[in-house]
């Protein structure tokens, strides 16, 4: 008989761990404090439109494949994939928009007519961009990062250099590139982890490489259609899921949890403890007297985004936008500034438009348009409903302006989410959306780590630890986490 293990929360990275151990033929009991499972990535239907409340990209499709493999199927078993083209639509600060090519040939063409022989340089910046995709998300971010020797391995330490961890993103980008158009481009992906791209490490190119070269995709039906894969792979492994149970108190014996206590005064006996809520969360409460850290260290971590969401219903097809539109016509360095340096609320916002429908007509009623936008934000801002509605005003207009429509007349279901949902609902610290910031003070070893110093049966898994924010390497941070807790049940003195 295995273990009694107790997973806290059911996002991607506690379905993730929940999954893993359960195949290993333990008692797995996970417990989510909403109503329904999924983390950020829940979803929510009203009036005939399903809304995904939080990951809108699918991007790194070759995660996902490795992790349903694992349980004995493949992506195709739950949903359709559909690969986006063009992958997404930009609009500029000079008025002007372009559809972004899926096909890389057209791409570099593309790319060419902006900037003569930046082709040439593309080719060159792919394929350092290919190897530290290779390296970093097949082996890199599965270490359980808990100290600096791990990396001492032979194909890490020697592509230390070809990763370019210590060189600045934004830096590194200008090697290559000179057209403004072309470095913003490359540089978007950068404002979601978490820091100016100058302070970003420029081992982050490999996000361009799933870009560019693996696509944007999408699942038909909804990005929730992943959870709903990831539920079913956990039930068939033997997890049981208890909603609306959020776990307030861990109850010791000497430095073990022995049980947890949720809301409703129910307890789990548990011979381990794996929390995929929020790490600052469990750490300064939960495991209050016993935590990995001071408050002081919380404070000083530079946290990565949050944002302003707005869920829209729009009873009339909308013209000149595609699925993914990046609202780039202000100017991208200040939004940063405004979000990483000096934290307020943006003065003129980058934002960025979601339109499922129009790729897939399961989202949202016949001749209607499913509309997600979101404004990047600093953290621990104030949040209040005039100051959202202040910023919807901002950007709708905005967004009738350049695609040249009537769009609020026609919207006939509307919901706001900000920082205090986001603490309301997940506990987030200082209302953040996105985990820590991808700084290179705060990579790999650097992050909180994945195992409690001070109770020997507490992990953790999720976007504040290894291996950092966004759903791939939430998927990774679970499996590594399972890996981790079924080494040290094999060998107890591990856990001393």
């Amino acid at each position: 008989m295995g273990k009694k293990i107790v997973v806290i929360g059911s996002g991607v990275a506690g379905l993730s761990t929940a999954s893993f151990l359960a195949k290993a033929g333990h008692q797995v009991t996970l417990l989510e404090k909403n109503e329904t499972i999924g983390g950020r990535a829940r979803k929510f239907e009203v009036d005939g439109y399903v809304f995904d409340m939080g990951p809108s990209w699918y991007w790194m499709p070759d995660v996902f494949e490795r992790f349903y493999q694992q349980f004995g199927y493949s992506s195709s078993d739950f949903y359709e994939l559909k690969r986006l083209s063009p992958s997404y639509k930009v609009f500029w600060k000079d008025g002007s928009n372009d559809n972004v090519p899926a096909d890389l040939n057209e791409f570099k063409a593309w790319f060419e007519k902006l900037e003569p022989g930046s082709a040439s340089k593309l080719d060159k910046f792919l394929e350092e961009a290919a190897y530290k995709y290779e390296v970093g998300i097949n082996d890199l971010v599965h270490k359980p990062s808990l100290n600096i020797m791990e990396f001492a391995d032979v194909r890490i330490a020697t592509g230390v250099f070809k990763m370019h961890l210590f060189s600045s993103f934004s830096k590194y980008i200008r090697k290559y590139f000179k057209h403004p158009k072309i470095i913003e481009l490359l540089e978007f992906p950068v404002l979601f982890l978490g820091a100016m791209p100058k302070d970003t490490p420029a081992l982050y190119s490999l996000m361009n490489y799933a870009d560019i070269k693996l696509g944007t995709w999408y699942p038909m039906g909804g990005m929730h259609k992943i959870i709903e894969a990831f539920e079913k792979i956990a039930i068939e492994q033997g997890v049981s899921i208890n909603t609306n149970s959020e776990v307030v108190k861990f109850i010791y014996e000497n430095n073990e949890i022995i049980s947890v206590e949720d809301v409703n005064g129910n307890t789990f006996e548990a011979d381990v403890v794996v929390s995929g809520a929020d790490y600052e969360h469990t750490d300064q409460t939960l495991a209050k007297g016993k935590s990995n850290y001071s408050k002081d260290y919380w404070n000083s971590r530079l946290m990565a985004p949050s944002s302003l969401l707005f869920y829209l219903g729009v009873n009339k097809r909308v013209e000149n936008l595609l699925h993914h539109n990046l609202f780039f016509d202000e100017d991208f360095n200040q939004h940063a500034v405004e979000i990483y340096k000096n934290p307020t609320w943006p003065s003129k916002p980058l934002f960025y438009a979601c339109v499922p429908s129009k790729t897939d007509p399961s989202v949202a009623p016949d001749g209607h348009e499913n509309i997600f936008l979101l404004v990047p934000l600093a953290p621990d801002l104030e949040d209040s409903d005039e100051m959202r509605e202040k910023y919807f005003d901002i950007i709708l207009t905005r967004l009738e302006q350049k695609t040249g429509q009537s769009v609020r007349e026609h919207i006939t279901y509307k919901r706001s989410y900000c920082l205090s949902d986001f603490k309301q609902d997940y506990h987030a610290y200082k209302g953040n959306a996105y985990g820590l910031a991808n700084t290179l003070r705060q990579t790999a070893f650097l992050k909180p780590k994945l195992k409690s110093k001070k109770i020997a049966n507490l992990y953790y898994t999720g976007q504040l630890t290894t291996p950092g924010p966004g759903v791939p390497p939430s998927i990774i941070s679970g499996e590594v986490v399972a890996k981790e807790v079924m080494k040290a049940i094999q060998e107890p003195a591990l856990t001393v």
